[in-house]
């Protein structure tokens, strides 16, 4: 691997911990990244409300269909682009693809944040032969949460709990991508699926560095951190990356 020195937003730096300990209130209004009140999100919010059956979650589970269907999954790696932009491209990480999903929330009055986890570059091994070496060692990850019946739900719990009606967990191969995951509700970053008597095939808590904690938005948490790759990096590895179908 090159090394988080020669890639990365924080070179050699530690990420440490801002001192988010769950608290970080949700928010509902639009930011550069989660910019619902854009045309293409207006849209997709009316739409996903005419098709659904039912109201907050279910609204949920109808553009998180819609988005899996429409914008293909792609290796793209610029955690900053606007929410409009990966939805009128048709293509996007599971990160972008994320922050759709979040903008949909916000448009309906659900309060999202974002939870900030630095994962092991090892974990994208399974995807990538030949392109290993462009891994850095860590990678953050904006794992979005949500405000739904009063109660804080991650990503892979926002439609029923971890594991629900499924038999294996997320492997990280094949046509499956972390956004297409969550519609069956299988990603553990904490050990809680694990027991005393062995780790489940959910429980990803091994590939998890750090928590750096939640903050209001994903927005926050790269402007204090910074995306994984450093502008230049971006600017070199990104348009390769997102040529490649995930």
């Amino acid at each position: 691997m090159l090394g988080n020195w020669l890639i990365t937003s924080w070179g050699l730096r530690e990420l440490l911990p801002a001192g988010g300990d769950g608290s970080a209130p949700g928010q509902v209004s639009p930011t550069r990244i989660l910019d619902f009140d854009s045309a293409p999100l207006r849209a997709l919010v009316a739409e996903s409300i005419g098709m659904a059956d039912s109201t907050g979650a279910g609204v949920l589970e109808t553009a998180h269909g819609v988005i899996r269907d429409r914008v293909r999954p792609v290796y793209s790696i610029d955690d900053g682009r606007p929410a409009s932009r990966t939805l009128v491209a048709g293509t996007g990480s599971c990160s972008q693809r994320l922050a759709i999903l979040e903008s949909v929330a916000r448009a309906i009055g659900t309060p999202t944040r974002s939870r900030g986890l630095v994962l092991r570059g090892s974990f994208w091994f399974p995807r990538f032969h030949y392109l290993r070496p462009l891994i850095p060692d860590r990678v953050l990850l904006a794992w979005p949460e949500f405000l739904v019946d009063g109660e804080w739900r991650g990503a892979s719990e926002l439609f029923g709990e971890i594991g629900c009606g499924v038999k294996k967990g997320f492997t990280n191969r094949g046509a499956e991508t972390l956004f297409e995951a969550i519609g069956r509700s299988a990603i553990d970053w904490d050990g809680v699926t694990s027991t005393v008597d062995g780790e489940s095939c959910f429980d990803l808590s091994r590939h998890v560095v750090t928590d750096l904690g939640r903050f209001p938005s994903r927005d926050a948490l790269f402007a204090h951190y910074g995306q994984t790759l450093c502008p230049p990096s971006r600017m070199l590895i990104d348009p390769i990356l997102s040529r490649m179908a995930a």
